[in-house]
């Protein structure tokens, strides 16, 4: 039987990556996508996207709420699309926590994962 876990799965168990799930913004339906993330000293989390056409960027703009996981742990968020210059201060932090693969950031935008409490 073939492993089922995609790879952005695995790298979100070794903490590498958040898996965000969002909802469907037709579909109603959970949708997931691993993306990189810096930690926040305030407990929040700093995510960019390659592209303004990417389902979980439609779904964060139609509605803000998700669950993350990283490692273990999984939370509830809200999602807050954010500007310069908090904007450029992520993107220069993405692409030196991940390197190349983060190049297309920049192209889409940047959002702010605050935890419900």
């Amino acid at each position: 039987m073939a492993d089922e876990t995609s790879i952005g799965e695995q790298l979100a168990e070794w903490g590498k990556v958040a898996l965000v799930e969002t909802r469907g913004r037709i579909s109603g339906r959970p949708s997931r996508a691993a993306v990189g993330f810096i930690d926040e000293p305030d407990g929040s989390l700093l995510i960019a996207a390659g592209s303004q056409e990417s389902d979980w960027v439609r779904n964060l703009r139609a509605d803000a709420s998700c669950a993350v996981t990283i490692g273990e742990r999984t939370a509830p968020f809200t999602a807050l699309e954010i500007d310069a210059p908090e904007r450029s201060r992520a993107l220069t932090e993405l692409v030196l926590k991940y390197g190349t693969p983060a190049e297309r950031l920049g192209h889409g935008p940047v959002f702010r994962l605050t935890p419900i409490a």
